[in-house]
Order: structure tokens, then C-alpha cells, then sequence
């Protein structure tokens, strides 16, 4: 009884009041007993354009999900690939892994705008090493691919420590079968492993989904959503109505709303196809 309380103080009240003041005219510094119910306003003016940000923030955060959750899983196959075999200092290996996983967002965030500094960043100290040029990373045109970097630098090794879990799993009895039928290591990959990482594989992916839907700390400390809107994504854009600038804390409700409704969406989506693995077919 006592964790029900905990997790609707936690979950449960704070969601009703998002949905309620959503409804409202609330903003920053105004008196509760001043602010009273609109209806939609608040949606319609998001949906109809009049918030001109707001699409931009949408396409720019479910890009930023598509790329980020591409790239860790791709990324991730192959660390587990390669960390699926005998050699020496592996247990480093894996120590050094989790490093990323383990630090805070904003510390990473901190950490690499320090690194991207275009002027004493050691990653610029490098370039200019190798090759004698600098860039801007966190330019008008590289501050969406700096941010994406670091999210993929931070959480492939999250993919790729579940893949692996999934791929030493995996029984040799498959493998063996295929071998003497004269399957090949893709033919193996393609038709033992992955269906059997299917379902492992698609938690995974959930994970990272709906994590990077509502990343919030690294591009804010990193870009502060700029420059202008380049990496202003969703829960930037949230942030930047409700506190940093305007205080319209309804309408910040609403895109949180919002925001709420397509990580519920694309989370069902997944679930229900993971339900849908009833297991692999070889």
C-alpha cells in the first residue's frame, strides 16, 4: 500500500495536473485564482501553426529518435559481435563500457562541449594535428549532429551489452545444424540469430525510443536548443515556453501532453510487436 502512494505522488497526481493546467490560461507569475479554463485553445494554437516552432520541434526530436536508435542498434550489433569471442583484458573492455551508461547526462553534456570547443577542444587540437583545419561542432551547421554523436557515443554501449547478453544466449545446437545444412556466417546471422534477438532486441529498442524522445540534459547543456532552433527538440521547446522565455506554462502543458501521447503511442506500438514474437521460426 504504502509503494501505491509513493507512485501516484510520484506519477499519477503529476499527470492529472499536466492534463489540467493544459486546459488553463496558467502562466508564470500569475496568481492560481487569476488562470481559468479554455478548452483546446492551447492544442488548436499548437496544431494550427500559430506556434511555429512547434512542428519543427516535433520533426526535429522524432529524427533525432529515428537516427539515434538506428545508429546505437547498429553500432551495438557490432561491439556484441565483437565482444562475442576470447581475448585478452576483455573484463577491461566491459568496465570501460559502462563508463558512458554511468555518468550523468549533464556531466556528458559538459564534458563534451568542453571537447567540441572550437578553439581549445581537444577534439579540434586533433583535427588541426591531422588534418590543419577546426570545426565549428556546435555551429549553426554540425550543433544537430554534435548532439546526436554524443547520445550514440553515451548509449551504444547499452545496446550493445543487451545484444550481447541476448547473443550468449543463444544455444550452439542452432548454430551446429546450420553449419552441417552449409549455411554460411550471414546465412547463420540472418536466420538464427537475429530471430532469436527478436524479442531482446525489440525491448531494447523501445528503451531507446522513448528515452530519446524526451532527452532533455545533454542538448540543453550542450546548445540550449540553438543555435536559433537547430537541436530544439520537444522537451526543449517545453522548457523554453513554460520557463526560459514566455512563462506560458499552459501552453508548455499542452506540447507536454503531446509529447506524452507519442511516446504512449510508439511504446504500445513496440510492446504490441514484441507480444506478437512468439518465438523464432527455424
Amino acid at each position: 500500500m504504502p509503494s501505491v502512494i509513493i507512485l501516484a505522488l510520484l506519477t499519477i497526481v503529476p499527470t492529472i495536473f499536466l492534463y489540467f493546467v493544459s486546459f488553463t490560461n496558467y502562466e508564470l507569475g500569475q496568481m492560481w485564482n487569476e488562470q481559468h479554463l479554455i478548452g483546446f485553445q492551447n492544442f488548436i494554437r499548437l496544431f494550427s501553426g500559430q506556434d511555429t516552432e512547434f512542428w519543427l520541434s516535433v520533426g526535429i526530436s522524432l529524427l533525432f529518435m529515428v537516427l539515434a536508435t538506428f545508429f546505437e542498434t547498429f553500432c551495438g550489433f557490432v561491439v556484441a559481435l565483437l565482444l562475442n569471442r576470447e581475448f585478452k583484458l576483455k573484463s577491461l573492455v566491459f568496465a570501460c563500457l559502462l563508463v558512458p551508461i554511468t555518468i550523468t547526462p549533464s556531466i556528458v553534456g559538459q564534458m563534451w562541449k568542453l571537447m567540441y570547443n572550437a578553439e581549445y577542444g581537444v577534439i579540434n587540437y586533433i583535427m588541426g594535428l591531422l588534418f590543419h583545419t577546426k570545426i565549428i561542432w556546435l555551429g549553426p551547421a554540425m550543433a544537430y549532429t554534435s548532439t546526436l554523436l554524443v547520445d550514440i557515443w553515451q548509449w551504444t554501449p547499452f545496446m550493445a551489452l543487451i545484444i550481447y547478453a541476448g547473443i550468449s544466449s543463444v544455444p550452439a545446437e542452432p548454430y551446429e545444424a546450420a553449419l552441417v545444412d552449409g549455411a554460411n556466417a550471414v546465412q547463420s546471422f540472418r536466420y538464427i540469430t537475429l530471430p532469436l534477438l527478436k524479442p531482446l532486441l525489440s525491448l531494447a529498442i523501445l528503451f531507446r525510443s522513448m528515452d530519446s524522445l524526451k532527452l532533455f540534459d545533454v542538448p540543453f547543456v550542450l546548445t540550449q536548443g540553438g543555435p536559433g532552433s537547430a537541436t530544439e527538440l520537444l522537451s526543449l521547446h517545453v522548457y523554453r515556453l513554460g520557463f526560459a522565455q514566455t512563462g506560458w506554462v499552459a501552453r508548455a502543458s499542452a506540447t507536454g501532453v503531446i509529447l506524452l501521447i507519442i511516446i504512449s503511442i510508439l511504446s504500445q506500438f513496440l510492446i504490441r510487436q514484441l507480444h506478437k514474437e512468439s518465438g523464432p521460426k527455424i
